[in-house]
């Protein structure tokens, strides 16, 4: 089978990063996400992947991302066995392939056109798995998403390639038009997104980062009805153990100052009724 071509920039090309990422790092012994699916997309794939300049500490990074969030979406399906999942900003991500969800659930990628088709190209298709072929940011795409099934939205890496009112948008539009669930995402701080946009990997690709957030509140009164569950990092003392001595430090420094620790966290929110 002839490798698939790959014509992404800027932002959409970063979708390369966290599949080259994730497949490192599950090939690594004693693997955090085992993350075989991403492993065999990169096999499938003509790009020049060492570009990206992926280490293994930006693997184990984007690995206990994932490994959260799967862990998030995992136990709200235990919950609601008749759930929608909004997989929003997508990429490449193999969650759906990860997770398995039964066959009551049904699973939505949503992600620019050109992302989509490149994804049906690289995964079979399944009955509850649907390809929605649109910006996340025009919402129209949510109009045809049931609204009398709980939902699981995740967003993975997507809130700082939002312009801020876009991103507001759409977490108060979640909220308003689904009847009750979940949302988990990433977010940067303004320090955060400094350090991201001087990472090798980001100049590698010359995505733009528009949203940071220092407080999950603005979350809150960007889409009244949002309640924080959870708030956390994605470096525990097992992430950590796996990266190079002067990231471990870092990480350590990381805990005990409160600008650091608030870098990078993963938040969980509720809304509609408990």
């Amino acid at each position: 089978m002839a490798a698939e071509k790959i014509h992404l920039s800027k932002e959409k090309e970063t979708l390369l990063i966290t599949l080259y990422g994730k497949a490192l790092e599950s090939r690594l012994p004693g693997s955090l996400l085992r993350d075989r699916f991403a492993d065999e997309a990169v096999g499938r794939i003509d790009y020049d992947f060492p570009r990206l300049k992926v280490d293994r500490n930006l693997a184990a990074g984007l690995a206990a991302r994932a490994r959260i969030m799967d862990d998030w979406v995992r136990d709200f399906l235990k919950r609601n066995a008749d759930a929608v999942v909004l997989h929003l900003g997508c990429g490449l991500d193999t969650r759906f392939q990860r997770i398995d969800p039964p066959a009551g659930v049904d699973w939505f990628d949503v992600d620019y056109p050109e992302v989509i088709d490149l994804r049906r190209k690289l995964y079979p298709a399944k009955p509850n798995h649907h390809l929605v072929s649109a910006s996340v940011a025009e919402l129209e795409w949510l109009d045809a998403i049931a609204k009398d099934r709980p939902a699981m939205v995740v967003a993975e890496g997507l809130t700082p390639y939002l312009r801020p009112e876009a991103g507001r948008r759409l977490f108060s539009a979640l909220v308003e038009r689904l009847p009750r669930g979940e949302i988990v995402c990433e977010v940067y701080s303004e320090l955060g997104l400094k350090f991201v946009r001087n990472s090798p990997a980001c100049k590698a690709t010359g995505a733009d980062l528009y949203w940071a957030i220092d407080d999950p509140c603005e979350l809150e009164r960007a889409a009244p009805g949002l309640r924080l569950l959870e708030d956390r990092s994605a470096y525990d003392a097992e992430t950590a153990a796996r990266m190079s001595l002067p990231v471990r430090v870092f990480i350590f420094f990381w805990g005990l100052i409160p600008a650091l620790r608030r870098i990078g966290r993963l938040l969980r929110f509720g809304f509609g009724p408990a």
